[in-house]
Formats: structure tokens, C-alpha cells, sequence
């Protein structure tokens, strides 16, 4: 099958090595996103929903390039600084899945890549054939 690669040109892919999405036949498979803005910064700093919100933004445009759409998605995992928000970050996640209902997980971790950042998201797709 043939694998296609997605930057988001974020200077850290190649630093690290890794892609915003990967599409191998049917499949997408989007990386662990932040709500990081093109300049870098924090987007939303201490508002869990607007950076989930943010977050499924970015997604949602690299799934669409790779000729995916949010309807595609089958599975979500959030990793979260602090659970106890969890309404924020399901508000946002339903504005997005309410009709779709994808599997999801969500875990509190005791970080992430940077100060600021209150959740990270993975997402895949499976383009209906």
C-alpha cells in the first residue's frame, strides 16, 4: 500500500523526525496535536476549551488533505494536564463528534511538550471505501 506523508511545517518534524498525519491506503493516522499557533505560541493559554476546539481545527485541515473528513474518524485520544475539566474538553469534542461518536479516551498526564498546553489529541481515520 502506499504511504503518503503530511507536514504541518512545524520546524520540529524534522528536528524529531515524525508527520502531522500519515495515510497508508484507507487509513489516516493523525499525530499527537497541540494548540500551537503558526508563530509557535500557545493558543488559548489556560482555556481548556478553546484549545480543544483549536486543536480539532488542525485536525480536521490535515484530514482534509489527505482526502479524509472528521467523519472518518473512528478513534480520538486525548491526553489532558488536569481531568477535572473535563466538560471543556467534551464541549468542544461534542461540536465536532456529536453525530459521529468516535471512540475516544481521555487521560490525565502530568505534562506535556510545553507550559501551557492543557491537552493533546491523536485522531484516525478510516476513509469509507
Amino acid at each position: 500500500m502506499q504511504r503518503t506523508n503530511y507536514a504541518s511545517g512545524s520546524k520540529w518534524e524534522d528536528i524529531v523526525g515524525y508527520s502531522r498525519a500519515v495515510k497508508v491506503g484507507n487509513i489516516v493516522e493523525v499525530t499527537g496535536t497541540v494548540a500551537s499557533g503558526p508563530d509557535g505560541a500557545v493558543v488559548g493559554h489556560d482555556d481548556a476549551y478553546a484549545q480543544t476546539k483549536f486543536i480539532y481545527q488542525k485536525i480536521a485541515e490535515v484530514l482534509q488533505r489527505a482526502g479524509a473528513d472528521m467523519k472518518d474518524v473512528v478513534r480520538v485520544r486525548m491526553f489532558v494536564t488536569d481531568i477535572s475539566r473535563w466538560q471543556e474538553y467534551g464541549r468542544a469534542h461534542s461540536e465536532f463528534f456529536k453525530e459521529i461518536k468516535p471512540c475516544n479516551t481521555m487521560v490525565e498526564v502530568s505534562a506535556l511538550i510545553g507550559p501551557g498546553y492543557l491537552v493533546e489529541i491523536e485522531a484516525t481515520a478510516i476513509i469509507a471505501e
